[in-house]
């Protein structure tokens, strides 16, 4: 602790990234994608003219939002960029969750979530899952300021049906409900179409999933003009440039790519299906997952000592050393050789009962 921080500073417990390791590993921690971004990335880093990052970028990324408007077919107005999810999370917290009532969100979900409320100072109220790992929408009607969920759930994977978000937005009209989509695109519905007969719904999604652009940073959001009225307000209160010239380009190439955007897409949902079989088959609890990733719980050996033998053995996955969480592992789909490569080094760490009859 240091006597020149400020008294907020001292009580803020920060959001902790999965383990970007400098060795080689097989990694499987922190969700990213296993293929590489479309073609076209390659050829426009090739040829990219360098002479434009001496200009400040478009601070209202125009280029981009229009592109965005093309594809998710919304006008351009109800879409605002920033510096990944993580940035319009941060952002669409303080515009919308600062107020009298707490903030509601799943007891279980994205660890940044209180991590903003304590930087805020959002008074927050958790609300359990349901028995079966999933959101209980139903225990949201209650006395709010907000409603935040992610959709399908992180860490569990569990997604609700559009129509399910369709009754929970109408019955709290006059609060915001932000639906974290990160991961919508690998076999959950979005809450898109809901968007022209609510105005309290905001969408938030990310090209570091779906799109295999973690290391750019660019994330949006899809609302009501009201909504991103209100996160240009913050935005341009803390930084009016978000979005740099070469990830606006960037980010565009890859939208205009659609078929290798499905190829992909698809082949991590092939992947993830044979991957929870096998993992069932070495006798692991596997929730049912609408992600890219998979929460499963080892039933012959701690998930801890299961996450130090596969690190052991030049594979990682991610270990929640948190209450309710510390009997399983978070293991991201990664390409089929991956995923066998974990599958034998599990046949060699698990006892012999826990293998595949």
């Amino acid at each position: 602790m240091s006597r020149f921080w400020s008294p907020a500073l001292h009580d803020l417990t920060p959001y902790t990234p999965g383990e970007q390791p400098r060795q080689r590993l097989v990694k499987l921690n922190t969700n990213e994608n296993p293929y590489a971004p479309a073609p076209g990335v390659r050829d426009l880093l090739d040829h990219f003219d360098t002479q434009q990052l001496r200009l400040y970028p478009d601070p209202e990324s125009t280029a981009l939002r229009q592109t965005l408007a093309e594809v998710y077919q919304v006008p351009v107005e109800c879409i605002f960029v920033g510096n990944g999810s993580d940035e319009v999370l941060a952002l669409a917290f303080a515009a919308f969750f600062r107020q009298p009532e707490p903030l509601l969100m799943p007891s279980l979900s994205y660890s940044f979530y209180p991590v903003y409320c304590n930087l805020y100072g959002i008074n927050a109220e958790r609300i359990p899952l349901a028995e079966d790992w999933s959101i209980d929408l139903d225990a949201f009607d209650r006395p709010n300021g907000g409603i935040a969920i992610a959709n399908p759930n992180a860490p569990t994977g569990h997604a609700h049906k559009r129509d399910a978000i369709a009754k929970l937005l109408a019955r709290q009209k006059d609060k915001v409900v932000l639906v974290d989509e990160a991961y919508v695109d690998f076999g959950a519905e979005s809450c898109l179409p809901l968007i022209p007969e609510h105005d309290n719904l905001l969408i938030v999604s990310t090209f570091s999933k779906s799109r295999s652009l973690a290391g750019l940073r660019i994330g949006f959001a899809i609302g009501s003009r009201e909504l991103i009225e209100g996160l240009e307000r913050i935005k341009n209160a803390f930084n009016s440039y978000p979005i740099d010239r070469l990830a606006e380009q960037v980010a565009i190439v890859s939208l205009k790519d659609q078929e290798h955007f499905e190829k992909t897409r698809q082949a991590i949902i092939d992947t993830r299906t044979w991957s929870v079989e096998a993992l069932r088959q070495r006798h692991f609890d596997v929730l049912p997952s609408s992600a890219n990733f998979v929460l499963a719980r080892p039933t012959t050996r701690p998930a801890v000592e299961v996450f130090n033998a596969l690190r052991d053995q030049g594979i990682v996955v991610r270990y929640f050393n948190t209450p309710g969480l510390s009997d399983w592992l978070r293991i991201s789909i990664g390409t089929d050789d991956e995923m066998q490569q974990l599958i034998n080094a599990l046949d060699g760490i698990l006892p012999s009962e826990g293998q595949r009859p």
